[in-house]
């Protein structure tokens, strides 16, 4: 039986920000950007809202029909400005203050943790800008869920429209083992992992689209 996908409009945002902090309560980024279990508890939901609301003005959310799982897209510009169809692309990747968006995103999530704008600026400068992408932000399923195939079809769900138009696509996988996950759909590690000081690692990776030759 086939996974049914929707796009997630705004009465969809609690929703996600649940999905979301329910997901990444132990992930390692999330638990260095909040070492104290209980604070981040209380706190962490903060910055998922803030990737949510970013993302539902700027890029795409897919969530399952039954509420289970969602995924956060971004349509990334190169850096001399060309989207997917030489015009005008997402916001991401236009070169923008990138330091000005981490000092706001700390002081809305939580003002006095330098951590918050430090992954930011981290992420930001990694993030490969030489062609236009589609830049899989994150992926979460509700603990009970997870294990179900439910990321891998809503990650193939625009990997499909990625071959049609030709795109390739970008993410960071906060865990070695969610690396394998993205490697049988296509991902391949970009021979270079951004480590977070005194934290974890996350490794890149990339996806070339799948032409009709590769799929014969």
């Amino acid at each position: 039986m086939g996974v049914g996908i929707r796009a997630a409009g705004e009465d969809d945002r609690e929703l996600v920000v649940r999905l979301l902090d329910e997901a990444f309560q132990d992930d390692p980024v999330s638990g260095w950007v909040f070492p104290e279990r209980e604070y981040r508890r209380t706190t962490h939901h903060r910055l998922m809202a803030a990737f949510t609301d970013i993302v539902l003005a700027e890029g795409r959310i897919d969530v399952t029909e039954d509420g289970t799982a969602c995924a956060l897209w971004l349509s990334m510009l190169a850096a001399d400005g060309d989207g997917p169809d030489g015009g005008d692309g997402g916001d991401g990747g236009d070169g923008g203050d990138d330091a000005d968006d981490a000092v706001r995103l700390r002081e809305s999530v939580d003002p006095a943790n330098a951590r918050v704008e430090e992954i930011a600026r981290l992420m930001a400068e990694s993030h490969p800008a030489d062609r236009a992408h589609e830049y899989l932000w994150m992926i979460g399923v509700a603990p009970a869920r997870q294990g179900e195939g439910l990321g891998s079809a809503l990650v193939q769900h625009v990997l499909d429209r990625c071959d049609r138009e030709g795109l390739p696509a970008y993410l960071e996988a906060s865990s070695e083992r969610s690396t394998k996950l993205y490697e049988r759909l296509g991902f391949t590690y970009a021979d270079r992992t951004l480590d977070i000081p005194d934290g974890p690692r996350m490794w890149p990776m990339w996806r070339e689209p799948v032409t009709g030759r590769d799929r014969s």
